[in-house]
This record gives C-alpha cells, sequence and structure tokens, in this order.
C-alpha cells in the first residue's frame, strides 16, 4: 500500500471524529443559545440546524458508511445494528425536540429535549469510536465523506 492509499484510509477515522466534534460543539451552541436571553431568539435556528446536521451524519454512515464495513466485516453485524438502532433512537428524539420548537414551548422543555438526545448521542458516539475507529482506518470506501458521514 502506497503512503496516499494509506492516507486516504485513515482518514475514514479522522474524518468520524471530526464529524463527532463538529456536532458536539453544535449542541453546545445550541444549548448556550437558550441561557443567553440576547442569543435566546436565535434558539430555534440552532436547534434545527443541529437536528439536520446530526440526522444528515446517520444517514449518510447508514446509507454509506456501515454497508462498507459490513462488506468487509461481517463480524461487526451485531456492532453495526446497534448502531442503526441508535440512530433510529436519535431520530425519534430530533422528532420530539422539533415538536417542542414547533408548539413554541418554553426554553427549559426544549433544554429537557435537548439534554436527552445530547445525553444518548454522546453514548453512542463513544461506543462507535470504540468499536470502529480501527476498521476505519483500513476500510476502502470510494465515497465522499460529506455523503458518508454528513455534510460538516
Amino acid at each position: 500500500m502506497t503512503e496516499g492509499e494509506q492516507t486516504r484510509l485513515v482518514a475514514w477515522a479522522h474524518e468520524l471524529r471530526a464529524v463527532h466534534a463538529r456536532l458536539r460543539e453544535a449542541l453546545d451552541l445550541v444549548r448556550a443559545a437558550g441561557e443567553d436571553p440576547e442569543v435566546a431568539r436565535d434558539l430555534l435556528v440552532y436547534c434545527r440546524g443541529f437536528c439536520t446536521a446530526l440526522t444528515r451524519h446517520h444517514e449518510g454512515e447508514d446509507r454509506h458508511l456501515f454497508p462498507a464495513i459490513a462488506s468487509e466485516h461481517p463480524e461487526l453485524a451485531d456492532t453495526l445494528r446497534r448502531l442503526s438502532q441508535d440512530h433510529s433512537m436519535m431520530s425519534h428524539l430530533v422528532g420530539g425536540l422539533e415538536a417542542a420548537l414547533d408548539r413554541d414551548d418554553p426554553p427549559e422543555r426544549v433544554h429537557s429535549h435537548l439534554d436527552g438526545l445530547g445525553a444518548i448521542m454522546e453514548s453512542h458516539f463513544r461506543f462507535e469510536e470504540r468499536a470502529l475507529l480501527r476498521i476505519l482506518e483500513t476500510l476502502d470506501l470510494d465515497a465522499d465523506p460529506a455523503d458518508a458521514l454528513g455534510p460538516l
């Protein structure tokens, strides 16, 4: 394997970490928007942006990344199934958050949704990184990172 090929392969592990870091930062921005009265009016914008980014990240993994891993590592079928189930659960939580925004729920209720989603998201990201980073360092996936991991 050439140095360029190895760099391209290792980039998937780096990209996953980077996307997770950006999603964590986005959640922190949403939380901060609800705490600062000057920024609170932008809470809706931050929440919608975060929800969209998280959803697209998981859709990309389910559509591109996980099938590529499954084809090269069938022994990870249970792990990938668990990660996909997490995606489904977070999608449900995102729906609850968006419904709270649509109802114009008070900020403390919106923050309750954010806290629940954030806890599941963090647990999911940690498990995913423990389970997949070494695999991603050798995964030969010919895809645009924005398609496979979301457009962050």
